[in-house]
């Protein structure tokens, strides 16, 4: 038995002289992962940027030390609290108001903040000119939100009417405590002195305002225990707190969410990336069978010859990585340029040497997995191939190795997923997914291949046969061309459909009889003024609602605080937390349906009142019919009964609600009104605002047009940040095309040359390469988009739980790029092939 110790520097010396006629190919062969290390590089970066600046940044972003807040006036009980808090203190109330324009006439629905102190005390309003930031608060001015001065042009010293009271614009805002680019075009913000609300006849009863007390401490404090102590107390009193330690979990858990789900879409190209490393490696190994078979008859071990190689891809997949790793840290300095809108801070671009680290490990870990997959084969290869040199003859499927390889790749599959996801049932099911679209798209391909064995006639023309009986010939890349151009396809398709089906949820009804404009917060004393001048700019009035404002006391006689003692208890403690908007009406509305119990639309007298609650509460709450509820209206107990369960269409613009009484019962409580109506046009919109605002300052006008134009504008931002990961797949889908077609290329020259030497023309080898390549990529993108069909209902139904409806079109177009991408690649290779004289490329092979 052959006892020879391994000899590791001849190894390196061997893999490095086999390698010098092929080091151009090897590179093209690892070229496939590239882009997935850069992808993954820039997000790790990225991500360890985004945490160290959380850290640094919090502060600024929470703006005190602690910051408590509710949606009520803080109570006699509660107040000395408050006032004990903190070295400094501010006072803040926010709600949402119409605020009028005089100089352009213009009208807008903002979020008014009504400011008092010294907040924010870590970072500040930036504004311009920049001391506005501190100036505003000393007399009757305001700040604007740049993007309602652009809107609306106009200019510092301009001014600004809150509801009945007037005031000097004196700064541009470009920036505040937590505030987004998005949040700044959804609800783009007004600062005024909190002094001056009362003016403004804004903060009367009925208003929803929210109220925010901002503390600073001169001295360190134990914030920790200090909120612990205080805690129990501002629950009860319906307060939160948010202090930098919390803010810093908050936003590093929701970006946290976004980096794993940028590293996902990472790996999906690193994968994609994978299937052309096997398969290159895979034809890389076809060829090297004469010189391994040789090798072997000059005394080298199977083993020795399989770490040869070993060896060349494991050098070709440091260069590759550390390729994709300075990629990556370029791409990281576009990241927060393409994100900016979704991140209230700066975030800084400094190199991340454990990206860089981890992205070279995971290159050289991947480059090896999925090439150990042919390698292994080079043990099986013996010194009779130099007689047979067939690739066929090698059995490679019994060798137990290989099936240990293919569970090294799913573990490693699994374990990377988990932790992008920490889940590691979410990572499974990622998997799995993974895994079906594969098998679906190689049994396509397998399948592909014995079709045309027996569809194949001879009464076909001989171009025909040569084309489509190159996809199931030795060497074909079949099964390669198709999962790979396939899975690519399968993942911009599903982002084009999910996000046509997102827009279509938002889209607006062209009929004048749907409502496109929502005015709320109108008193009672005002809904009969509000409706005539509805009617004097000639728009219809659809629907005046009736809103009246309830907390909910018991549930079958039990209180929170018994239910929260009750831990064999069902009803959900949240129930009790909020307050509740509801309507009284006789009727149910097309948008409703009853799905349990039967509808009351009167009261009797001497009953309990009975209430129809919606579905998604009563499951949410485990509060079923015929339960019995208390509730607190203004101050007054009033004992129901569940008599009904609605289902709701949320997605119609009207006035839905979790909670609905008959008629009879609340007609004399405090309430405000909600109206409807139908625009038909931008100038109609201005004009009918400019109105309302003129005579009712205090009601609220939601324009239906413009909210849709802001989601489609934040969908698009969005789309913009997916399609901009995406396109790394979409690159690195191309990559393993072109490398391999390219592979192809050297695969099909003994075939091309042989028909030149038999006769064949020019026109006729292009014809026969094109018919394959055509029909390779047609089908290829034809099944990815048949996948991607298939997930994306599987989203909409289960995870959306919205309409299935597709747009066709840009898939259809995508369908016919990437087929005619295969075909134009597939022909670009073979160009040498058709220029030269056939004694000449087999001289060169």
């Amino acid at each position: 038995m052959d006892k020879r110790k391994i000899n590791i520097p001849w190894l390196f010396e061997m893999a490095w002289r086999d390698s010098r006629r092929n080091r151009s190919r090897l590179m093209l062969f690892i070229s496939a992962i590239i882009f997935g290390i850069a992808a993954l590089v820039a997000i790790y970066s990225f991500r360890y940027n985004l945490e160290n600046d959380i850290n640094t940044q919090a502060a600024s972003l929470v703006g005190a030390d602690l910051a408590v807040y509710g949606s009520k006036l803080a109570d006699a009980h509660i107040k000395p609290l408050l006032d004990s808090l903190g070295d400094k203190r501010s006072e803040e109330r926010t709600f949402v108001s119409m605020i009028y324009f005089p100089k352009s006439k213009g009208t807008r629905l903002v979020q008014v903040h009504a400011l008092e102190g010294g907040f924010p005390y870590y970072g500040s309003l930036e504004t311009i000119p920049v001391a506005a930031g501190t100036n505003f608060k000393t007399g009757r001015m305001a700040l604007v939100d740049k993007t309602l001065m652009l809107q609306f042009n106009v200019k510092v010293n301009d001014s600004i009417k809150v509801g009945d009271f007037t005031f000097l614009i004196t700064g541009t805002l470009t920036k505040a405590p937590g505030q987004t680019g998005v949040s700044s075009n959804i609800a783009p913000s007004v600062y005024i002195p909190l002094q001056y609300l009362p003016q403004t006849g804004l903060s009367k009863k009925g208003s929803r305002i929210g109220y925010n007390f901002y503390y600073k401490y001169d001295k360190p404090v134990d914030m920790q225990k200090l909120v612990k102590s205080i805690d129990g107390r501002l629950e009860k009193a319906d307060l939160n707190y948010e202090t930098i330690e919390t803010r810093k979990e908050n936003t590093g858990r929701s970006f946290g969410d976004l980096t794993r789900f940028l590293s996902l879409v990472g790996f999906i190209a690193l994968l994609l990336g994978c299937v052309g490393v096997a398969s290159a490696i895979h034809i890389y190994i076809r060829e090297k069978i004469a010189s391994i078979a040789i090798m072997r008859c000059l005394g080298v071990k199977g083993f020795e010859a399989f770490l040869i190689y070993l060896i060349q891809i494991a050098g070709i997949g440091i260069i590759g990585s550390l390729i994709g790793a300075f990629a990556g840290t370029f791409v990281q300095h576009i990241l927060p340029i393409v994100m900016k809108d979704f991140l209230p801070f700066e975030i800084s671009t400094a190199i991340s040497w454990l990206a860089i680290g981890q992205g070279v490990l995971l290159g050289i870990i991947i480059s090896i997995l999925f090439a150990l997959l042919p390698l292994i084969s080079i043990r099986n290869i013996s010194p009779l191939n130099t007689l047979r040199i067939s690739y066929e003859n090698i059995n490679i499927v019994r060798d137990p190795l290989r099936w240990l390889v293919y569970i090294l790749i799913l573990a490693f599959v699994v374990t990377f997923t988990f932790f992008q996801t920490d889940s590691w049932l979410a990572s499974v099911f990622f998997t799995i997914g993974v895994g079906i679209a594969f098998s679906i798209l190689a049994f396509v391909a397998w399948l592909l291949m014995k079709v045309m064995r027996v569809v194949i006639q001879n009464s076909w023309s001989y171009l025909m046969r040569q084309g489509f009986a190159n996809l199931y010939r030795p060497n074909n890349q079949t099964i390669i061309l198709i999962v790979s151009i396939g899975l690519s396809t399968a993942f911009i398709s599903t982002l084009f459909f999910i996000q046509g089906m997102l827009m279509k949820q938002v889209s607006l009804s062209s009929g004048a009889n749907q409502a496109n404009m929502i005015l709320f917060d109108i008193q009672n004393s005002q809904k009969n003024g509000v409706a005539k001048i509805t009617r004097q700019q000639k728009l219809p009035v659809l629907q005046q609602v009736p809103i009246v404002t309830i907390r909910l006391e018991k549930v079958n006689g039990k209180t929170g605080e018994d239910i929260k003692k009750d831990r064999k208890s069902k009803i959900s403690r949240r129930a009790f937390a909020y307050e509740y908007r509801v309507t009284y009406r006789d009727t149910l509305t097309p948008s409703e349906k009853i799905v349990a119990g039967d509808w009351v639309g009167k009261a009797s007298q001497g009953k309990d009142v009975p209430v129809s609650i919606e579905e998604g509460f009563s499951k949410r709450s485990n509060i079923v019919v015929g339960d019995h509820l208390v509730f607190n209206v203004q101050g007054l107990s009033m004992p129901a009964v569940v008599a009904s369960v609605r289902q709701v269409n949320w997605n119609k613009i009207q006035t839905n609600f979790q909670i609905v009484f008959p008629t009879g019962v609340l007609e004399d409580a405090p309430q405000f009104y909600v109206e409807l109506t139908h625009v038909p046009s931008v100038t109609a919109s201005a004009k009918f605002q400019q109105a309302v605002v003129r005579s009712f300052p205090n009601v609220s006008i939601v324009d239906i047009g413009q909210v849709i134009t802001i989601i489609d504008d934040l969908l698009d931002k969005i789309g913009y940040i997916i399609r901009f990961m995406s396109a790394f797949s979409i690159v690195t889908g191309i990559v393993v095309l072109i490398a391999s077609v390219r592979i192809s290329k050297y695969q099909r020259i003994q075939e091309s040359v042989l028909l030149r030497t038999l006769g064949a023309s020019r026109k006729q080898i292009f014809t026969i390469t094109a018919l394959e390549y055509l029909f390779l990529g047609a089908l290829s993108a034809l099944t990815g988009i048949l996948i991607a069909f298939t997930g994306s209902w599987l989203l909409a139904k289960y995870s959306f739980e919205i309409p299935f409806a597709i747009n066709i079109w840009p898939v259809a177009a995508l369908f016919f790029i990437i087929a005619l991408l295969t075909l134009v690649i597939g022909l670009l290779n073979s160009r040498g092939v058709l220029s030269k004289p056939p004694l000449e490329i087999l001289r060169t092979t």
